[in-house]
């Protein structure tokens, strides 16, 4: 019998009581910036879920292009998909080691935009899902090749030149899911770039503002709506996020797609793009 996932979200209980399905693959898509000294894969290989594999968002990425992790095309997506051990029809959990879902929710949002919707993050990731005293190993996993599909939806990423018409025709709603700090352009981005402030126009909702601290989960979806209300976020218009690199917006992007906002699109190129440009416009703290 096929396995059906509940919905965007999968529960450390819902995980742990299908671990066995065959069509259950799990992803451990932990990603940590160089500034960190240390990196996924090691974390992945202290420890892991049962039966994941690492999922490296720098890896499966547009190797032509300077700037960090972008979408690669649809075929190569599918081919490292397919290595990874997942093939068509198979339902898909991503979960990482930051508050339950950065990467994991751009690993999540690479999936939608390649047409491929039986995928879904685990809600507090790793670190619910040990301190809740479910199994984690070190083993290694070499799983057999698959047959995946991709196609990619333009309609779910948004270019430079996008954003740079949007600024003139305010027809999308930016939001820009990092610190208040990076927004106003008083703190130093993760990322070499010229300028610092944020895109003119944009809205800040900070990605943390919707996560459960003592959990890492999502804040259930009255709250998660109550952030965008006070936000100043209109629902029934258009919307498109961005961040650093396209990672902890994909968060905003999961809690928008919980809400019924499935149409919501993410700038791919973020700030390591728009504050690399010398003609891109930038808005900043007074």
């Amino acid at each position: 019998m096929s396995t059906v996932l509940p919905g965007p979200l999968v529960s450390t209980q819902w995980l742990a009581d299908h671990l066995s399905a065959p069509d259950v693959k799990i992803l451990d898509c932990t990603w940590l910036h160089e500034s960190t000294n240390m990196d996924g894969r090691t974390q992945y290989r202290g420890r892991h879920l049962p039966g994941s594999v690492h999922f490296d968002i720098d890896a499966v990425a547009d190797k032509t292009n300077p700037l960090p992790h972008m979408l690669p095309p649809a075929a190569e997506f599918a081919k490292k998909v397919g290595l990874l051990g997942i093939g068509d029809g198979d339902k898909v959990v991503v979960y990482d080691r930051l508050c339950g879902g950065a990467a994991a929710a751009r690993v999540w949002w690479m999936f939608r935009i390649f047409g491929y919707s039986d995928v879904a993050m685990l809600d507090g990731g790793y670190g619910k899902w040990v301190k809740e005293k479910f199994p984690a190993e070190m083993s290694p996993v070499r799983p057999e090749p698959k047959t995946f599909t991709a196609a990619l939806n333009p309609a779910l990423v948004r270019s430079l030149d996008q954003m740079l018409a949007n600024v003139d025709s305010k027809s999308e709603q930016v939001i820009d899911a990092r610190g208040p700090a990076k927004f106003a352009g008083t703190q130093d981005d993760v990322f070499p770039v010229k300028k610092k402030g944020h895109i003119p126009g944009s809205i800040n909702l900070p990605w943390g503002d919707l996560i459960v601290e003592e959990s890492g989960v999502l804040l259930e979806p009255d709250a998660l709506k109550a952030r965008f209300d006070a936000a100043g976020v209109n629902l029934s218009k258009p919307i498109v996020v961005t961040c650093a690199s396209g990672t902890i917006s994909a968060v905003v992007l999961l809690a928008l797609f919980i809400l019924g906002k499935a149409d919501a699109a993410l700038y791919d190129g973020s700030w390591a793009e728009w504050g690399l440009k010398d003609d891109t416009p930038i808005a900043a703290a007074a």
